[in-house]
């Protein structure tokens, strides 16, 4: 990776479209989540965003899904760089065990507040196409490595 970037850059080139996609999929389980509150829901999405987040992303069911939603629909591919899309992944990985969490244990405030949090998220990845990632990256990176 390299330092000097606003994003985190990645060899690896992906299909925002399917990015998007994901991002709506995530939407609705969160939303399944918030009204049936099955801690397996989260446990699922965590899981999926451990994949998406490291070397097994083609393993993913919402990232298969997605493709294949895509495919079915002939949209054109619009690759991007895939480092923000990975670290965002990462971010998901960590506030969906956070509500995981939450949930088990009782702290429903907690897990809503995460939840909504997440949802916006990945509604502004799903409807608008901006991934919140790139924007704090350079926060995250200043506060960790600086």
């Amino acid at each position: 990776m390299k330092t000097y970037a606003i994003c985190p850059i990645s060899d690896k080139r992906i299909n925002e479209r399917v990015a998007r996609v994901n991002g709506a999929f995530t939407v609705l389980l969160l939303l399944l989540f918030g009204f049936t509150g099955h801690w397996y829901i989260l446990a699922f999405l965590m899981v999926d965003f451990l994949m998406r987040s490291g070397n097994l992303s083609r393993f993913s069911p919402v990232g298969f899904s997605s493709r294949n939603i895509i495919k079915l629909m002939s949209v054109e591919e619009l690759l991007i760089n895939a480092g923000p899309k990975i670290f965002a992944a990462r971010i998901g990985l960590i506030f969906s065990a956070v509500i995981l969490f939450a949930s088990v244990t009782g702290m429903h405030f907690t897990a809503l507040a995460f939840t909504f949090v997440l949802g916006l998220f990945s509604f502004l990845e799903a409807a608008f196409g901006i991934c919140v990632a790139c924007k704090i990256y350079p926060f995250v990176y200043r506060l960790l490595y600086q």
